[in-house]
């Protein structure tokens, strides 16, 4: 018979077609191709101005030769023979130059993407998909429940949680550097779309040469620090999104949010971070680290709140001979008596700034009354000011301040600082960010262990069975005597774990209960696993242990990382939610019991399409678990950057869970190149943050599954696809004999180990086991070797052998593949998601980083599987979805693939040719800078490598 799946259509690499004329000339593509244009060529002065012509012209030979590769013009090995006699001095200038260009053409497609926004509003077109204004029209028209939506109301919460990454090591000065190009290329095109005069024509050539200067100083400018970051560099790069965007950007989305949903004074967005708090698997985060992360937050957070006071006060010169001012605010501006009496008598008229000050002082005198807190402006401070002792009597002040204006004038004479000000304190408060502490199960079981020994409780807590684990547990947690008293001598693990929970408690005394609110179980297999921090919490005050009345500000959250434990996760809170101790801890935080989905480690036990489904079961069945016991559940989706790890489309994954799993709430991790993508400049971090808000709203709100009675049919087909893709994966990634050797050598996964980069550990443990090994290197080595294994593997053997399972039904069963995935969004967005990252692999490239293999036949044969399944996935997948190219539903990222991976051609040679070299020791400093920099050139290219 004939086979349904096959397709002609050849396969580049990366199974994009070349521009036509008619791409040539689209209007629409012009401006974007001008940009990238113009960003090269002014790149390209400045390489052959600072670097000199020999460089200029083998970057440039290396250029038109990846070009030439591409339109199969040039053999790959002539890319590869123009480095092999260069020296590593003379590569770093050459990977810097592509490494820049990628940066500049990601600010040329930011752009890009503004602008045909701004277009499509102009024309009066309706707002696409993650634009609130799409969604609240979605909603009017449907007319949610009136329970669904009052519980949304009450319940509403969108938390990005930022995290570090490896490759995300570019120093503040690149990262402000590529905000100011963004901002001139702005300008420029606004002029050049302007009418043309003398006075524009000369404004025009100073924004290029402004344009010309920067890419400069970014030349001239390290990318990437020199040695490996400490988690104090990644938590000071984590703060700067919210100084660069989300402290300007939030605030006024959630008063938009509140105002269209009607949900009161609860701020919806409130970001959250893992950088500082994260300790499963890193040895370097302490309780120094802990206080360093919450207090340099509460610092700039200090520092934004004292700056926007300072300009709202200039904003507000109203004079009481003028206004009637009411009581309640004269009463606050007279609150606090001026040291200077011939300033005080020159500011008696001017109550509205004298009350402003007074906000000003009194956040002044807090920080000042706090040792561990950072100086405040000596100008808005006075000896006997009352400090501020929660945000709510700050917010009560901005309050009176904004009804006395409303008073004056109505809604017109409200100031919109004042109320995006307001807005900051009720979803920033005085700590900026929910920090989450994270630990892995065995940790907790060792350090118990230990303690329960010197005080009596358990000789050995690790020998005992989960019964009488769970005896022994909720009977320490039936009090509040600590195990221990100040002077106990305890071994380094022990002693390290309670400063970090002893510094996490300080930070809550100090900054609120919000500082640090949850605290996530890694590898939470059992009940015992998910209560044993409880007992640690309590050492610290941050658990209350009476029986009756369980208290505590921090949630306990299980992370459900591989396959198993997620199959195991509904059983795990079936048992936990019928113990009376714990039920009753969560009836005191709201009913509101979260649980994490671990995307990384599910894929890398199972393979792609084994773990979508696996988390998919899960949110089914674990929100069936907590309807059961009339909990209000709350997921915590670890997505990483990379499609393997749970990356793509946010607004279309969320779109595509379960019914009943998002249920008003959502919060999920950001990290690496993807937080740098949203966050980097205030309009794409409203735009990204909208389609979170909107896809949260639309998935609780509407029925977005679309499956009615088919959904068991569904169901079925799904869970046989995902078996098989589990035997497929596991075939090779746990089964085959060659394979460890192959991934451990034919990718840079040791480098990122020895190279300082990141100051995390590839390895949990010390093996060079894949289990062991931590998720993030495993998903970015093979990004780097541009095979993106853990985004399609096995997923094509799969679908064939699905497929050809009935004989003669092939057609058929095809044919309900085709329908499935033109009504179901969890199928539509997985193979979706997995065409993008396909569409970025490139197995001829992939091939030279096989060569690194010093088993040749071991090389030659896993990389000959790869090619072979790659294609046969590819067949598959075009089959499905009736495309004649995997990114015919993406054109915006077809354009972004075919415009800039002849470029990422010269990196991937140039890191195989110093991987060989270093592998061979070659001690040159230089080759292992260049390895470093070829890591981050193709990371920022690539935009979601790990």
């Amino acid at each position: 018979m004939a086979d349904p799946t096959r397709s002609d259509v050849p396969a580049t690499a990366s199974d994009v077609p070349e521009p036509g004329d008619s791409d040539r000339l689209d209007d629409a593509v012009r401006p974007l191709r001008d940009d990238v244009r113009f960003l090269g060529a002014v790149l390209g002065d400045t390489v052959r101005d600072q670097a000199g012509e020999k460089i200029f012209d083998l970057v440039e030979t290396a250029r038109r030769t990846a070009f030439a590769v591409r339109r199969s013009e040039a053999d790959r090995d002539e890319v590869a023979g123009l480095f092999t006699d260069v020296s590593a001095d003379e590569m770093i200038p050459v990977i810097r130059a592509f490494s820049l260009f990628a940066l500049l053409a990601n600010v040329a497609e930011d752009l890009h993407q503004e602008r045909r926004r701004g277009i499509h509003t102009a024309a009066g077109e309706p707002p696409p998909d993650g634009d609130l204004e799409a969604t609240w029209a979605r909603l009017a028209e449907s007319s949610p429940d009136p329970a669904r939506l009052e519980a949304v109301r009450a319940t509403a919460r969108v938390a990005p949680v930022l995290t570090a990454h490896p490759t995300e090591t570019r120093r503040r000065s690149v990262f402000e550097i590529t905000r100011r190009v963004l901002d001139l290329m702005r300008r420029r095109d606004g002029l050049r779309a302007a009418e043309r005069d003398r006075v524009t024509d000369a404004e025009l050539d100073r924004v290029e040469r402004d344009i010309r200067r920067h890419v400069l100083t970014l030349w001239q400018t390290a990318i990437i620090r020199s040695q490996r970051p400490r988690i104090e560099d990644e938590v000071l790069g984590g703060l700067q999104y919210h100084e660069a965007t989300l402290m300007e950007v939030i605030p006024p989305l959630n008063a938009e949010i509140a105002e269209r949903l009607g949900s009161g004074d609860r701020p919806v967005v409130r970001p959250g971070s893992w950088i500082g708090g994260d300790r499963d698997g890193n040895p370097y985060v302490t309780g120094d680290v802990v206080r360093f992360a919450t207090e340099q937050a509460a610092a700039l957070l200090h520092r934004h709140y004292t700056e926007e006071l300072r300009l709202l006060e200039r904003e507000l010169p109203m004079s009481r001979r003028i206004v009637k001012v009411p009581t309640a605010l004269r009463d606050l501006a007279d609150s606090m008596v001026e040291a200077d009496g011939e300033l005080a008598a020159a500011r008696e008229d001017v109550p509205f700034r004298r009350a402003v000050r007074v906000v000003r002082r009194r956040l002044a005198a807090r920080v000042r009354s706090s040792s561990s807190s950072p100086g405040s402006s000596p100008d808005a401070i006075g000896h006997d000011d009352e400090p501020y002792t929660s945000p709510g009597e700050m917010l009560a002040d901005l309050d009176v301040i904004d009804a006395a204006l409303g008073s004056c004038g109505g809604d017109l004479a409200r100031s919109p600082r004042l109320r995006d000000l307001r807005w900051a304190v009720r979803t920033f408060g005085f700590h900026l960010q929910a920090l989450d502490m994270r630990q892995n199960s065995e940790s907790h079981e060792e350090v118990l262990t230990e303690l329960f020994a010197l005080a009596g409780v358990s000789e050995d807590y690790s020998a005992l069975d989960e019964d009488a684990r769970l005896e022994l547990l909720l009977r320490e947690l039936s009090h509040d005597r600590p195990l221990l008293g100040p002077r106990a001598e305890l071994s380094e693990l022990a002693a390290k774990e309670l400063g970090v929970m002893r510094a996490a408690a300080a930070a809550v005394d100090l900054l609120g209960p919000e500082v640090v609110p949850h605290y996530i179980v890694s590898m939470c297999g059992t009940v015992s696993d998910l209560l044993e921090p409880a007992v640690l919490l309590r050492e610290v005050g941050l658990f209350s242990g009476d029986p009756a009345e369980p208290r505590s500000s921090v949630r306990l959250i299980p992370l459900l990382e591989t396959i198993d434990d997620l199959a195991a996760g509904p059983d795990i809170l079936d048992t936990a939610l019928a113990i009376p101790q714990f039920r009753a801890l969560i009836r005191a935080q709201g009913d509101v019991l979260e649980v994490m989905l671990g995307y990384s480690d599910s894929n890398k036990d199972g393979g792609y399409l084994a773990a979508n489904w696996a988390l998919y079961q899960a949110e089914r069945d674990l929100a069936e678990a907590a309807a059961r016991a009339d909990v209000h559940l709350r997921y915590f989706h670890g997505r990483g950057g990379a499609v393997g790890r749970g990356g793509g489309n946010s607004y279309e994954a969320i779109l595509a869970q379960p019914p009943g799993a998002v249920q008003g709430a959502l919060r999920i991790t950001e990290q690496g190149e993807v937080i740098s993508a949203k966050y980097s400049e205030p309009r794409r971090a409203r735009r990204n943050l909208e389609a979170l808000v909107a896809a949260t709203l639309e998935a609780s709100l509407l029925d977005v599954e679309g499956l009615g009675e088919r959904a068991g049919e569904a169901y079925a087909v799904m869970a046989e696809l995902a078996t098989l893709g589990r035997e497929a994966y596991a075939s090779l990634v746990h089964s085959d004999p060659g394979f460890i050797e192959y991934f451990t050598t034919s990718t840079p996964v040791a480098e990122i180990g020895e190279l300082n980069i990141g100051s995390r550990p590839s390895s949990r443990k010390q093996t060079s086991s894949v289990e062991d090994l931590r998720a993030i290197p495993w998903v970015l080595s093979w990004s780097q070797s541009r095979v993106m294994l853990p985004g399609w593997f096995g997923v094509g053997t799969a679908l064939r052998q699905w497929v050809d399972a009935e004989g003669e039904a092939a057609a058929e069963r095809l044919a309900t593949l085709r329908r499935l995935y033109d009504d179901w969004p969890f199928l539509r967005t997985t193979l979706s998601n997995m065409a993008q990252v396909m569409a970025k692999a490139d197995m001829g490239l992939a091939g030279r980083y096989a060569e690194l293999v010093p088993d040749a036949e071991v090389g030659r044969r896993i990389h000959g599987v790869l090619t072979d399944e790659f294609e046969l996935t590819r067949r598959m997948v075009l089959a499905i979805t009736g495309q004649e190219t995997l990114l015919d539903d993406n054109p915006a990222l077809a354009r972004s693939v075919r415009n800039r991976f002849p470029y990422l051609e010269p990196l991937n040679v140039l890191q195989v040719e110093l991987l060989r070299r270093y592998r061979a020791g070659d001690s040159d400093p230089a080759v292992r800078t260049g390895i470093q920099l070829t890591m981050n050139g193709l990371a920022t290219a690539l935009r979601n490598s790990g």
